[in-house]
């Protein structure tokens, strides 16, 4: 039976790729913000797998772009089978001793408080669902930290939280996880990180190599196809950061 899967910040990344592994045989919602043209290449990838794919743009820096995206994919099914809130980022650098307040609302909006809305307003369309689940993706900066995007790490640290307690709500019927990548090869970091930053994670690494988005997207396929799997969450790391 073809599953439901919408897939936040999918024109690109993590997301991307995720839409691309999950593609045959499924309807995957591909939702962007203003990536239009990655977000038109994806889903002409996910065509290509076998997929049938649905573009939604929505921006997820407010409470509104929530509901709109909520809004079009029900409007154009009476079920969601997959939830994966992948939609996040860095928003920009800044040090503990210059908070905003502004730019802590906007980190927290996109990385936060996005994750935790969707997930309450797909809770309908996940109950209709066959063997429903919610993957959440967070980050290695929630595990150690990270100077100069300690706003995004205490976001991403949220999210971890918020998997188990909803796991522990919405089970049995709705399975809750969640995946921390480690430094990931994606627009992410070209936009974010040096290449000289890239090279030191690098060499920091116990498996001497940054990840690639694939390594996250078959962790997530994982915990879809997992059915006793909830309130876990997957480091994909290469050892960076080890428990």
């Amino acid at each position: 039976m073809s599953k439901m899967i919408v897939v936040t910040g999918a024109s690109t990344g993590i997301g991307a790729e995720t839409a691309r592994l999950l593609a045959e045989g499924n309807n995957i919602f591909i939702h962007y913000n203003s990536s239009r043209e990655a977000a038109e290449q994806t889903a002409a990838e996910v065509q290509e797998r076998g997929g049938t794919a649905h573009l939604v743009q929505a921006d997820l820096f407010g409470e509104a772009g929530c509901d709109a995206l909520y809004a079009e994919v029900s409007v154009m099914t009476n079920r969601v089978d997959v939830l994966v809130n992948n939609a996040g980022g860095l928003v920009q650098r800044q040090a503990v001793g210059e908070l905003e307040w502004g730019t802590m609302e906007r980190i927290f909006a996109l990385n936060t408080f996005s994750t935790m809305l969707l997930t309450s307003l797909f809770v309908p369309l996940l109950e209709k669902g066959t063997d429903p689940c919610v993957v959440n993706v967070t980050s290695i900066a929630a595990r150690h930290g990270a100077p100069t995007a300690t706003l995004y790490g205490a976001a991403k640290g949220a999210i971890d939280s918020f998997t188990r307690g909803a796991a522990a709500e919405l089970a049995p019927k709705i399975r809750v996880n969640a995946v921390a990548p480690g430094v990931i090869d994606t627009p992410f970091h070209e936009r974010y990180s040096t290449p000289e930053r890239m090279e030191k994670f690098r060499k920091s690494t116990p498996l001497d190599r940054n990840g690639r988005p694939q390594d996250v997207a078959r962790a997530i396929r994982f915990l879809i196809e997992n059915d006793f799997i909830t309130g876990e969450t997957i480091d994909i790391n290469g050892g960076l950061f080890m428990r």
